[in-house]
């Protein structure tokens, strides 16, 4: 025995995906009912068995020798699922349990059979604890190795000990579960397994390669894998009880002490390092208390005491800080404490940077920040993350600190570098719209220079720009009455270059360029095309940089006149009445208008009525140097943001 196959304990439920589909979508196993896959009959119940349909057999077929027949499609998720509750039943009688497939799992026999009192006991044990608890029949077989115990498992049968071999030898090759060899061999005249293993190792793996070799060690009954057994995951969690009431903080303090230590030595023992903390108390009065604190780096043995100690504080204490609502303060004190590692890796596994972001100051900015969401809640320190849309407002979530900083709508790629300035026709009060630039320029004042310093955050990669004066400016010639000393200026990051041309589709959403420079884009296109590809400009009608500094969370309502007292009107073929010239914010006083740009249009959910919206924004700039982004929608003025 010491140099067979290990004796295998194997639970095998007869028509498991037939089972399946009762117990997950309601099927009823008592009918007629058969799984299908690729139109072939996989598995059917008993009644359907006893109308002749058997394993193999085309739906038709089936069909034609029951009509009363139920067909389920072949789930393999679904019959997983639920067998799960079936292995968890067994683990809870035997230990190491492995799942060789839906409806089947193996273990061990030593160890069952002796505290049980033997491999008869052993297997009445798990079959009658299973029925119990999922009201699910089972059999069970016990042989020398997995294959052998699978076969003897579908009559119920215990092999005795080295009984493997004869047991196998009467059983038709089709029970390796190989169709093309059990066909192959047959053609040779090899009917039954112990034929096949009366014949020499060599010549099978010359004859039939390695899978032939290991059908013929499996119908010898030399079974020698062990048993792929899943672990089941470690209890990381650890708890704290006390007998007396924890209502004061220097008490939590030590008590955050000492189950920080408890909870790091055991994570240590796996080889394991803690990112994520959840922290849960209990009361007296039975209230229930928990929060989850979260860090990019390895949680150390005093960074989990802070955590734990924050928190408790937090809870204990109830301040909320100057100007904010009073958290709820339990009313009594804490009995038992229990810290859970939601998130854990390999100790090695965390890639420390190499430009000193976690460094000492870094993790002291980290400590206040964690600090103040244990007393204020997670939701009190907050922030941006840049992404993709139309506006400003659109392009920036608010996630609470430690959080995944993951974008609410993917982003524009990196803009490409800038083109030289291009000619373009710029459009004047009294112009027919329609042959302008890429961007519509912005027109200066009579007598004014134009001139825009922007600082704030790039709205593309997110890094800091410093205060610059006409930070992506350039200034372009201009066709039209235009003082001297006066010129025209585009964004630069919006002057399109003459190679790409604006795409038919995108018509409706950005003006288009010249037909001298449509055709010079063509020519050059093709050219460049050549050599790679250009993308198709993402979020279009979306608002060029730079970015804005500061959006109002609700926009300010504005007046937009003329020169003439007029209001300036957009009309839906994005034609403006006259030049901007003065603003009025809210009920403040009216602001000269040195320059502006627009319009962007944006048409958004035009298929559903109810969610659709149609605006244009302008970009102007104010005679003291102010910079605004106005918005019109419906004929009423809007100021979005304020460029710094």
């Amino acid at each position: 025995m010491s140099g067979g196959p290990p004796r295998a304990l194997l639970l095998w439920c007869p028509d498991w995906p037939v089972l399946a589909a009762e117990i997950v979508d309601g099927v009823p196993a008592t009918d007629p009912v058969v799984v299908l896959h690729a139109n072939r009959v996989v598995a059917c119940s008993e009644r359907a068995r006893a109308e002749g349909i058997r394993r193999g057999l085309r739906r038709r077929e089936a069909q034609g020798r029951c009509p009363r027949l139920t067909v389920v499609d072949h789930d393999p998720g679904r019959d997983a699922r639920a067998f799960e509750p079936v292995v968890a039943a067994v683990e809870e009688v035997v230990a190491g349990v492995e799942v060789i497939r839906p409806g089947a799992c193996a273990t061990a026999a030593r160890g069952p059979s002796r505290y049980l009192g033997g491999e008869e006991a052993a297997a009445e044990r798990i079959v009658e604890h299973v029925a119990q608890s999922c009201a699910v029949e089972s059999q069970v077989g016990i042989a020398d190795g997995v294959f052998a115990a699978g076969l003897a498992a579908r009559e119920g049968r215990i092999v005795p000990v080295g009984g493997t071999a004869e047991f196998l030898a009467g059983r038709p090759v089709e029970a390796l579960g190989r169709s093309a060899l059990a066909d192959l061999l047959r053609r040779l005249g090899v009917r039954t397994l112990g034929d096949f293993a009366a014949l020499p190792a060599g010549d099978v793996l010359a004859r039939f390669g390695f899978d032939g070799a290991l059908a013929h060690r499996l119908a010898a009954g030399r079974d020698d894998r062990p048993l792929a057994v899943r672990q089941p995951p470690a209890d990381l969690t650890v708890t704290a009880e006390y007998d007396e009431p924890i209502d004061r903080v220097d008490a939590a303090a030590f008590a955050a002490r000492t189950l920080a230590e408890s909870l790091h030595e055991r994570l240590a023992a796996y080889g394991l390092a803690c990112t994520r903390l959840g922290i849960e108390a209990v009361t007296a009065h039975g209230q229930e208390l928990h929060r989850v604190w979260r860090h990019d780096g390895l949680l150390t043995a005093a960074a989990i005491a802070d955590r734990v100690r924050w928190q408790l504080d937090g809870w204990l204490s109830g301040s909320n800080g100057r100007g904010g609502a009073r958290p709820t303060r339990p009313t009594a004190g804490v009995i038992r404490l229990r810290l859970v590692p939601d998130g854990v890796l390999a100790q090695a596994g965390l890639q420390p940077g190499l430009w000193g972001e976690t460094g000492a100051e870094r993790e002291r900015a980290h400590r206040a920040l964690n600090r103040v969401q244990g007393i204020l809640g997670p939701e009190a320190v907050v922030t941006a993350v840049l992404g993709g849309g139309r506006s400003p407002a659109d392009q920036v979530r608010l996630v609470p600190w430690g959080d995944e900083r993951v974008p609410a709508r993917p982003g524009p790629p990196p803009l490409p570098a800038l083109p030289p300035p291009s000619h373009h026709t710029a459009t004047g009060p009294g112009q027919t719209p329609g042959v302008t630039s890429p961007v519509p320029p912005v027109v200066p004042a009579p007598g004014v220079a134009p001139a825009l310093s922007v600082s704030g955050s790039s709205a593309t990669s997110g890094s800091s720009v410093v205060s610059v004066r006409a930070p992506g400016f350039v200034p372009v010639p201009s066709v039209g009455p235009v003082p001297a000393g006066a010129s025209s200026v585009v964004p630069a990051a919006s002057v399109a270059s003459p190679v790409v041309p604006v795409p038919a589709a995108e018509s409706a959403l950005a003006p288009v360029g010249s037909a001298d420079s449509a055709r010079t884009g063509v020519r050059a296109g093709r050219r460049a095309g050549r050599a790679r590809a250009v993308p198709e400009p993402p979020w279009p009608g979306r608002i060029p940089p730079p970015a804005p500094a500061v959006v109002l969370p609700i926009p300010l309502p504005a007046e937009v006149h003329d020169a003439v007292g007029e209001p300036i009107v957009v009309s839906a073929r994005l034609a403006v009445s006259a030049a901007p010239a003065r603003l009025t914010v809210g009920t403040g006083r009216p602001a000269e208008i040195a320059g502006w740009a627009g319009p962007w249009p944006v048409d958004e959910r035009w298929w559903a009525p109810a969610e659709a919206r149609r605006r244009a924004r302008f970009q102007v700039c104010l005679a003291d140097g102010t910079a605004l982004l106005l918005a019109v929608e419906g004929g009423q003025w809007l100021v979005e943001a304020v460029y710094d």
